[in-house]
């Protein structure tokens, strides 16, 4: 006759509990690897691009006025162009690792 499910359950925690080993894995038992970190940036620009392009059309539904409103208000700021061309960068870059590292993967 077979064991009941309680049984194998019990069984199995005795055999870990023994063991001392730990559960499942944990993050710090890894090396970190280019793969690795160019999945997990992967992953982060997608959801950076996600959130932009959501927040950039619901802006786009609820403020009151016109795209070239809020854009001579940026530009009546007087930015620096060290802060103008970091801003850029940040704009850019999720696009374009994203994209590049998914033809990447494709091919």
């Amino acid at each position: 006759m077979g064991t009941t499910a309680r049984e194998e359950m019990s069984r199995f925690w005795e055999k870990n509990s023994k063991s001392n080993r730990p559960l499942s894995p944990h993050v710090t038992i890894y090396k970190w690897s280019l793969p690795m970190a160019m999945s997990i940036t992967h992953r982060g620009t997608g959801i950076a691009l996600s959130l932009g392009v959501s927040m950039f059309g619901l802006a786009a539904l609820l403020l009151p006025e016109q795209f070239p409103h809020y854009l001579a208000q940026v530009r009546a700021l007087s930015l620096g162009p060290s802060l103008v061309y970091s801003a850029k960068f940040f704009l850019v870059f999720p696009f374009s690792y994203h994209t590049w590292n998914g033809i990447r993967h494709l091919v």
